[in-house]
């Protein structure tokens, strides 16, 4: 366990891995960078837990098994305990390409995945793109992933008023946010400004009490608004 006093500066970023030598390679890449910097690392669940209790991070990178606590539960536990407006990004961290841990983390409030063999500037282009709120995870591999989580929602529970309060254009946004498009294929598509697009994807996580993009998403997809097939 080693912990970094606070301190104001680049993006801060948790390690949580019972492997140490995985811990290691991830520091030493993440603080290769100006921007970015380990100040936390946990070897299970609970350790990293209770650490963040005492220390506020930007973005932590949580795998799925682990000894004593899993990433799963650790995840709901740390966004349970997070100051409102201070919650970390969570980016869950696993060997296996969108196994049934990973469904689970996302619907704890994780904001994405991330496999443990990805390139060093996808582990650094992920870190950096979660903390501006958008998704970590491939266009394909979202449908695939929302694709389980709707299979596995009753259909009771696809309650579509929640979407009652979106403007039409804000639905469309929302609607193409599901079909895994960036911000600037969303503007190609309506034929508008990326700021524009940024402003009503602004707007959609407001209006749904989303967390980022991936639970808007992921209400796009329960709702009936985009089915897995489209």
């Amino acid at each position: 366990m080693t912990t970094v006093p606070d301190r104001p500066g680049p993006l801060r970023i948790a390690l949580v891995d019972d492997q140490p030598l995985v811990r290691a390679g991830f520091s030493m890449v993440i603080d290769s960078q100006d921007d970015l910097e380990v100040v936390l690392q946990a070897a299970d669940g609970a350790d990293a837990v209770e650490q963040l209790r005492a220390h506020s991070v930007d973005v932590v990178l949580m795998d799925v098994r682990m000894p004593r606590m899993d990433g799963i539960e650790a995840t709901a536990r740390i966004l349970e305990q997070a100051p409102e407006g201070r919650a970390p990004r969570i980016i869950v961290l696993t060997t296996f390409d969108l196994d049934d841990y990973v469904v689970a983390a996302i619907r704890a409030g994780a904001s994405g995945f991330l496999l443990k063999d990805a390139q060093p500037e996808e582990l650094l282009g992920a870190i950096r793109t979660v903390h501006r709120g958008d998704a970590v995870i491939a266009p394909s591999a979202t449908r695939r992933l929302l694709s389980q989580m709707v299979a596995a929602t009753p259909a009771a529970e696809k309650d579509a008023t929640v979407l009652e309060t979106l403007t039409e254009r804000e639905t469309d946004v929302l609607r193409l946010m599901a079909k895994g498009l960036s911000n600037t294929e969303i503007g190609a598509e309506l034929f508008v400004a990326e700021a524009t697009v940024k402003t009503h994807v602004g707007r959609v996580l407001a209006k749904l009490h989303a967390r980022d993009r991936v639970q808007a998403v992921i209400i796009a997809f329960e709702t009936g608004l985009v089915t897995p097939g489209e």
